[in-house]
């Protein structure tokens, strides 16, 4: 597979008028891109594979994205963006107690996981298996990204803990930081073995070990 030249390229002249396609295509590129690097890493992926999969010619890329590392970026924005929304859908619903909030996110990760056949697991966690070899925009990326998603988390167990189901002494915020290190590591052990039993495991032993 090519790899994206991760350098700038000298865009093409833009149109004398605003295309009406123009946000349409830059849409369906960050899409695709966050179906391919839920699937493989960064490094791994090419341009040709992409622009193939959406029929959008070669020199296009460069006119809506100035390199590689600009286009991951923005794959990744896109899908944090989609994964706090998910979030806030679970963890903020009242008809829901807090902890049946997380549970119901896990069930449904599970079954997203299934349908999928295992082959896609967290663009996040996938970036930062890699982070090493990554520019070094991405580190900083990812790392916001995983604080939002601990606060998110440490509000519904503030309120878990308002609703006596944790105990006035629990720390959320360490709990949400553990609760996500552990998810990453279960998601990727889930995409080994193709089965959910890492994912069960996972939430089981959470569940076991919160403070009473």
């Amino acid at each position: 597979m090519t790899d994206m030249n991760t350098k700038p390229r000298r865009p093409g002249r833009p149109p004398k008028t605003p295309r009406a396609d123009d946000f349409d295509t830059r849409q369906t590129l960050i899409r695709c891109g966050v179906e391919v690097l839920t699937e493989q890493g960064f490094m791994a992926t090419g341009i040709d594979g992409i622009l193939k999969r959406v029929g959008v010619p070669k020199g296009s890329f460069y006119h809506y994205f100035a390199s590689k590392e600009v286009f991951g970026l923005e794959v990744l924005a896109s899908y944090a963006g989609y994964f706090a929304k998910r979030l806030d859908r679970w963890l903020l619903d009242e008809t829901l107690t807090p902890l049946e909030r997380l549970v119901g996110f896990v069930q449904e990760s599970k079954a997203n996981m299934a349908r999928h056949q295992y082959r896609r697991g967290c663009l996040v966690g996938n970036l930062g298996q890699e982070v090493s070899v990554l520019p070094d925009g991405f580190r900083n990326a990812l790392e916001a990204i995983f604080l939002d998603w601990q606060r998110r988390l440490c509000t519904c167990f503030d309120a878990a803990r308002q609703a006596g189901e944790l105990p006035d002494h629990a720390d959320c915020a360490e709990l949400a930081a553990y609760f996500w290190i552990g998810w990453e590591g279960a998601v990727l052990r889930t995409r080994l073995v193709q089965s959910d039993a890492p994912l069960n495991t996972f939430i089981a032993g959470f569940l076991r070990g919160l403070p009473r």
